[in-house]
Protein backbone atom coordinates (compact mmCIF):
# COMPACT_ATOMS: atom_id res chain seq x y z
CA UNK A 1 0.00 0.00 0.00
CA UNK A 2 1.38 3.81 -1.18
CA UNK A 3 0.78 5.14 2.40
CA UNK A 4 2.04 8.76 1.30
CA UNK A 5 -0.54 7.86 -1.99
CA UNK A 6 -3.64 7.15 0.58
CA UNK A 7 -2.58 10.15 2.71
CA UNK A 8 -2.82 12.71 0.11
CA UNK A 9 -6.33 11.15 -0.87
CA UNK A 10 -7.59 11.37 2.58
CA UNK A 11 -6.49 15.38 2.98
CA UNK A 12 -7.90 16.24 -0.65
CA UNK A 13 -11.52 14.54 0.16
CA UNK A 14 -10.89 12.25 -2.27
CA UNK A 15 -12.24 9.04 0.12
CA UNK A 16 -15.45 7.18 0.32
CA UNK A 17 -16.76 5.60 3.89
CA UNK A 18 -19.16 2.64 3.13
CA UNK A 19 -22.22 2.73 4.43
CA UNK A 20 -21.87 -0.46 6.61
CA UNK A 21 -18.40 1.53 8.16
CA UNK A 22 -20.91 4.23 8.88
CA UNK A 23 -22.37 1.80 10.84
CA UNK A 24 -20.20 0.46 12.49
CA UNK A 25 -18.34 3.64 13.62
CA UNK A 26 -21.78 4.62 15.83
CA UNK A 27 -22.38 1.16 17.21
CA UNK A 28 -18.58 1.32 18.35
CA UNK A 29 -18.55 4.69 19.67
CA UNK A 30 -15.64 5.80 17.17
CA UNK A 31 -15.66 9.00 15.64
CA UNK A 32 -14.80 9.66 11.65
CA UNK A 33 -12.39 12.04 12.91
CA UNK A 34 -10.23 9.52 15.36
CA UNK A 35 -10.81 7.77 11.85
CA UNK A 36 -8.87 10.03 10.01
CA UNK A 37 -6.52 10.45 12.07
CA UNK A 38 -5.38 6.80 12.38
CA UNK A 39 -4.75 6.95 8.85
CA UNK A 40 -2.75 10.27 8.96
CA UNK A 41 -1.13 9.33 12.11
CA UNK A 42 -0.74 5.37 11.97
CA UNK A 43 1.25 2.70 10.98
CA UNK A 44 0.39 -0.02 8.38
CA UNK A 45 0.56 -3.19 10.87
CA UNK A 46 -0.89 -5.60 7.46
CA UNK A 47 -0.59 -5.14 3.99
CA UNK A 48 -3.17 -6.89 1.88
CA UNK A 49 -1.79 -6.12 -1.96
CA UNK A 50 -3.73 -8.73 -3.61
CA UNK A 51 -7.22 -7.63 -2.10
CA UNK A 52 -9.86 -7.00 -4.50
CA UNK A 53 -11.14 -4.93 -6.04
CA UNK A 54 -8.78 -2.50 -4.47
CA UNK A 55 -5.16 -3.20 -2.39
CA UNK A 56 -6.29 -2.93 0.99
CA UNK A 57 -3.99 -2.67 4.60
CA UNK A 58 -4.52 -2.45 8.67
CA UNK A 59 -3.68 0.69 10.14
CA UNK A 60 -2.84 0.86 13.88
CA UNK A 61 -2.96 3.97 15.92
CA UNK A 62 -3.75 5.33 19.18
CA UNK A 63 -6.48 7.64 20.07
CA UNK A 64 -6.18 9.22 23.87
CA UNK A 65 -4.02 6.35 24.17
CA UNK A 66 -6.75 3.79 22.67
CA UNK A 67 -5.42 1.20 20.24
CA UNK A 68 -7.62 1.51 16.98
CA UNK A 69 -7.37 0.02 13.88
CA UNK A 70 -8.74 1.38 10.29
CA UNK A 71 -8.90 -1.03 7.05
CA UNK A 72 -8.28 1.03 3.88
CA UNK A 73 -8.40 0.47 0.30
CA UNK A 74 -6.76 2.28 -2.34
CA UNK A 75 -7.86 2.47 -6.36
CA UNK A 76 -4.64 4.55 -7.44
CA UNK A 77 -6.16 4.64 -10.89
CA UNK A 78 -9.40 5.82 -10.12
CA UNK A 79 -7.84 8.46 -7.71
CA UNK A 80 -9.98 7.29 -4.56
CA UNK A 81 -9.39 5.70 -1.21
CA UNK A 82 -12.12 3.72 0.83
CA UNK A 83 -12.53 3.18 4.50
CA UNK A 84 -13.76 -0.10 5.00
CA UNK A 85 -13.97 -0.79 8.50
CA UNK A 86 -12.51 0.81 12.30
CA UNK A 87 -12.81 -1.41 15.42
CA UNK A 88 -11.39 -1.82 18.18
CA UNK A 89 -8.40 -4.36 18.48
CA UNK A 90 -9.09 -7.46 21.00
CA UNK A 91 -6.92 -8.91 22.92
CA UNK A 92 -8.24 -12.11 21.73
CA UNK A 93 -7.17 -11.70 18.27
CA UNK A 94 -4.00 -9.74 19.06
CA UNK A 95 -1.04 -9.73 21.38
CA UNK A 96 -0.36 -7.23 23.97
CA UNK A 97 0.79 -4.78 21.29
CA UNK A 98 -2.29 -4.60 19.34
CA UNK A 99 -0.29 -4.77 16.34
CA UNK A 100 0.42 -8.31 15.97
CA UNK A 101 -1.79 -11.29 15.60
CA UNK A 102 -2.35 -14.26 17.69
CA UNK A 103 -1.74 -17.16 16.12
Amino acid sequence: MNLDKLRQYIKSGKYQVRKHTIRRLAERGISLENTLKIIMEGNIIEDYPEDKPFPSCLLFGLVRKKPLHVVTSLDEEGEMAYIITVYKPSLDKFESDYKTRRK
